[in-house]
């Protein structure tokens, strides 16, 4: 029987603070995990390890919701909008490497072409 949550996929990526600010104190690295429905490329949950609950939750339901099927530029373009903290460069450098990875395991799970024509 089909189960949706079948379709679900944990990412993460992880990138260096910068030094001086409290999570770089707490964390030393910046982690950010999504939830995809890697059917749609929907984001349908995200957390992150800044050091306050606000950040979290501000950067959390900023990517919630967002189609990773539309590249990471636009997501970069949006948390440049919204976030203002100091890991911002961290924050983008991980949308890259979750995107990356998203992009990779969707062309790992497509049929290959090659090897039926």
């Amino acid at each position: 029987m089909y189960n949706p949550r079948d379709n679900l996929v944990l990412f993460s990526g992880y990138a260096k603070l910068p030094t001086g600010i409290t999570a770089s104190e707490i964390y030393k690295l910046i982690g950010i995990i999504v939830l995809v429905d890697v059917s749609t490329g929907m984001v349908v949950e995200a957390d992150c390890t800044l050091a306050t609950d606000l950040a979290r939750r501000h950067v959390s339901k900023s990517i919630v919701g967002y189609d990773l099927n539309r590249g990471c530029e636009p997501l970069q373009q949006i948390l440049d909008r919204v976030y203002q903290g100091s890991a911002k460069k961290a924050v983008t450098t991980v949308i890259r490497i979750i995107y990356d990875k998203y992009r990779s395991y969707k062309q790992e799970m497509s049929p290959d072409d090659k090897d039926g024509a």
